[in-house]
């Protein structure tokens, strides 16, 4: 039985899809670049906001600086419009106010900048406990590199196969597997059963109250 849980933030607790999107499409607009359909962004996204910069830009207009500049206009654009569209997952708010009161330790680990994670989590769970909430931040690797997660179990002071790693991406899937941790992939999220399934997910939950099953 686990004792802790970590949980991804965008298409895990939150659909931000929209709004990644259309910021995305903005900044590729400002620079005259063609724009891509909302549900592309489903793939594109979950590595980090300068990866996703890449993967929408033209293959020939990758460089250094382009990704650079794109991303300067994509900031700007997702400073206005991150809570425009973005909404919890139906069932998360109850499935979150219910690990809290079984005194379950939560933790984020998202690949969003740290700033935009702090904000978007203060916005959308001020009254949820989460002992830490990490996103991207310079000094640590991103997933699926394990480090976030290993510090967050040291944190907890648990063994991380006590610990379950929620998410709805193969990074997510690849991140836990390599923290020797428990893969938990969600089915509501941004990617496909296949993909969760082939990158180790242990168990997948069609629902966020299946998630309770996994403590019992």
């Amino acid at each position: 039985m686990p004792s802790a849980a970590i949980f991804d933030l965008d298409g895990t607790l939150l659909d931000t899809l929209d709004d990644l999107a259309d910021s995305a499409n903005e900044a590729l607009g400002s620079f005259g670049y063609a724009v891509h359909p909302v549900e592309a962004y489903r793939t594109f996204v979950g590595d980090g906001m300068a990866v996703l910069m890449e993967r929408i830009l033209p293959a020939e207009a990758r460089g250094a600086e382009d990704v650079a500049r794109l991303l300067t206009n994509y900031k700007a654009a997702y400073d206005r419009r991150w809570k425009s569209k973005t909404r919890l997952y139906p069932g998360i708010f109850e499935l979150i106010a219910t690990l809290n009161e079984r005194g379950i330790p939560l933790a984020i680990l998202s690949n969003k900048p740290q700033a935009y994670t702090e904000v978007v989590m203060g916005h959308f769970f001020p009254d949820h406990r989460f002992d830490l909430i990490f996103g991207q931040r310079e000094t640590v690797r991103r997933k699926p590199h394990p480090d976030g997660a290993l510090e967050i179990a040291d944190h907890w002071k648990l063994d991380p196969a006590e610990i379950i790693f929620i998410g709805d991406t193969s990074t997510d899937m690849d991140t836990a597997t390599a923290a020797g941790m428990i893969p938990v992939g969600v089915l509501w999220g941004f990617r496909q059963e296949e993909e969760l399934r082939k990158h180790g997910a242990r168990f997948l939950v069609r629902t966020p109250g299946e998630i309770l099953s996994i403590f019992e």
